[in-house]
């Protein structure tokens, strides 16, 4: 996609709104691995506002961190979500719904927040081949084997896409992501 980065484009900040927990929060591994698609097609989501010229935020892949806020303690998410719903009515945000994976509740939320407010709604669809296209983003990205760092017992620990040792393999927790 063409970068779209005009002076009007660039000043447009929008609210991503796309699933984070999903129907299987609480579910074991397939509540895992939907947060983990979730998380990806934000991105791939982000990277679509960003290449129009827009300015986009997505608090559920600020706030929902390892260290920042739990998004499974309802008083941790309340707070989370009003923090981005606040950011965003400073900042005169449009809200852009990506529906390729359907509309969760979170998500209507947001969109009743943004009718009440007045703000525009926009909805968008990466159509069906945005896995691949993210896949091919991000075997290519610089940072492409790191997932997430953590302090485990002790130890600053990466844990990786692709199950190979980084810098000592002894320190290394690897997960394959499927």
């Amino acid at each position: 996609m063409e970068i779209n980065a005009t002076k009007q484009n660039a000043r447009r900040f929008v609210d991503i709104e796309s699933p984070y927990a999903g129907a299987s929060l609480g579910k074991g591994s397939a509540g895992v691995r939907e947060v983990l698609r979730n998380i990806r097609y934000t991105r791939a989501c982000m990277r679509d506002s960003l290449l129009r010229g827009e300015i986009p935020f997505a608090s559920h892949l600020v706030y929902t961190q390892s260290g920042i806020l739990d998004d499974n303690v309802p008083q941790e998410r309340h707070l989370g979500i009003m923090a981005g719903k606040e950011l965003i009515e400073k900042l005169n945000a449009s809200t852009v719904v990506y529906t390729d994976l359907g509309i969760s509740k979170g998500m209507e939320l947001g969109i009743k927040m943004a009718q009440e407010s007045g703000r525009s709604i926009e909805y968008r669809s990466l159509g069906e081949g945005w896995k691949n296209a993210l896949n091919s983003l991000e075997d290519l990205h610089s940072h492409n084997r790191i997932w997430i760092a953590r302090f485990i017992n002790g130890v600053d620990t990466v844990i990786t896409e692709d199950k190979e040792p980084l810098d000592e393999p002894s320190a290394n927790v690897s997960v394959k992501l499927g």
